[in-house]
């Protein structure tokens, strides 16, 4: 995926769709549903639900993963420990132990495989396992969560959305899952709200 592609399509209740990047691989799996209040969103019910999220998030082109059914729920518990994990990050909680041993477990598996192409670059063997995708997004977590951007992880403002990003800008002032969609209502409610001109 090219830089200027990176994000993933979302289509809320409303209809509208928006292009959101949250900034890691990690939490690009938070889109797929989660725990509580967000298993209405539940997207992963297949093996090939994983393997068309696969091959729109941010892992490289060309792994071709081949997924089983008990990854799938793999995958779900995976995601659902994430979900409390990047929470609790934000809100400053403790990380939760039980959490932290599933992404750990996960990590702890082998990733996908890298090799050469005929022409010299950096490629990979087809064919990854479900489980080394999710050694991959394991991975991606332990180094967010323990690397600079860390206390960059943040939880969209507005007060009904619950999307979860690395705020990667420059002054580290991030605010909003998606300018074009939370900031921008952010914006109108606020003009709204302000007294007209005497």
């Amino acid at each position: 995926m090219t830089e200027a592609a990176r994000g993933l399509i979302l289509t809320p209740s409303d209809g509208r769709s928006f292009r959101f990047d949250p900034g890691a691989l990690c939490l690009e799996l938070l889109l797929t549903g989660g725990p509580g209040p967000l298993a209405r969103w539940e997207s992963l019910y297949t093996s090939a639900d994983l393997v068309r999220w696969a091959g729109e998030s941010r892992l490289p082109d060309g792994l071709a993963p081949v997924v089983t059914e008990p990854e799938v729920a793999d995958a779900r518990r995976l995601r659902d420990a994430l979900h409390r994990i990047t929470s609790a990050r934000v809100h400053g909680r403790k990380l939760p132990a039980a959490d932290m041993a599933v992404v750990n477990e996960a990590a702890a598996l082998p990733p996908p495989v890298p090799c050469l192409t005929p022409e010299g670059e950096r490629g990979w063997v087809p064919g990854a396992s479900g489980s080394q995708v999710l050694s991959a997004v394991a991975r991606d977590a332990v180094e967010l969560f323990t690397g600079p951007w860390a206390g960059r992880v943040r939880e969209c403002g507005a007060d009904n959305c619950l999307l979860l990003f690395v705020d990667t800008s420059r002054p580290g002032r991030r605010r909003w899952c998606a300018m074009e969609r939370c900031g921008n209502r952010h914006k109108v409610r606020a003009h709204r709200a302000r007294p007209a001109d005497s």
